[in-house]
């Protein structure tokens, strides 16, 4: 059994594989030693992980890791992938953006993946025949809502909503309806520009936030919320 690790800017989730199955996701907003001992403990078969973290982590969970299994790898910029790599700055890659790109390629092999992750930061990976081209970063849902109330003296602190129209008739009407369909309109736009020139265009929405937009956009696309997990489960590969 395998174990993968992303640890993302707001939570940190863990998947058990047996073989090329997952068996259980474990989501948890703490990350420590004894969190992962526990999962080693229930799954005493697990014998080999693969970390992804955008931060920063204690040294003792690595140190933990390399000396409970039989194998243990940190995915960075220097990891064998199964896909060609052509972002310029590697070493300023986000790793969940890496991972995210590895998973797409293993459910759409040889051809056109547009990744979108809607978590703190909304990212846009493409991928084209197993190569990895680039894409974007932008303000995710909660730091769109933070910075309008931040930056401003009077616009207050809201959150989402599932009522909102493209015209609004007061403030706070007019701050969920820019933030949620400034969104909506900037996943379409961007999915409609690159269907322009790649025909075969597949579209993977992963996140926390997916949930809430996957209904609320006009183009078709496939959903999974554990996206950055499903890395190779033969790690040592």
């Amino acid at each position: 059994m395998n174990l993968t690790i992303d640890i993302g800017n707001t939570r940190n989730k863990f998947a058990v594989f047996d073989k090329n199955k997952i068996v259980d996701i474990i989501t948890n907003s703490e990350l420590s030693v004894s969190v992962i001992q526990n999962i080693l403990t229930k799954y005493s078969n697990i014998e080999n992980a693969i970390l992804s973290t955008v931060k920063n982590i204690d040294s003792s969970i690595k140190s933990y890791l390399n000396s409970s299994l039989n194998y243990f790898i940190e995915l960075d910029e220097k990891s064998k992938i199964p896909v060609e790599n052509f972002y310029k700055t590697k070493n300023t890659l986000g790793k969940d953006r890496l991972a995210a790109v590895i998973g797409a390629n293993n459910i759409y092999p040889d051809t056109s993946v547009l990744v979108i992750d809607m978590g703190t930061a909304i990212t846009f990976d493409l991928l084209n025949n197993n190569q990895y081209l680039g894409g974007t970063i932008s303000p995710g849902l909660e730091m769109r809502f933070k910075a309008l109330n931040h930056f401003t003296g009077k616009l207050p602190l809201l959150n989402k909503s599932e009522s909102y129209n493209i015209i609004a008739d007061n403030t706070t009407d007019a701050i969920i309806s820019g933030v949620q369909n400034g969104i909506i309109f900037e996943v379409d736009g961007y999915i409609n520009s690159l269907k322009n020139k790649y025909d075969d265009l597949k579209i993977i929405l992963t996140g926390g936030d997916v949930i809430f937009f996957d209904t609320k956009l006009k183009n078709t696309i496939f959903v999974n919320l554990n996206l950055n997990n499903i890395l190779n489960s033969g790690v040592k590969d």
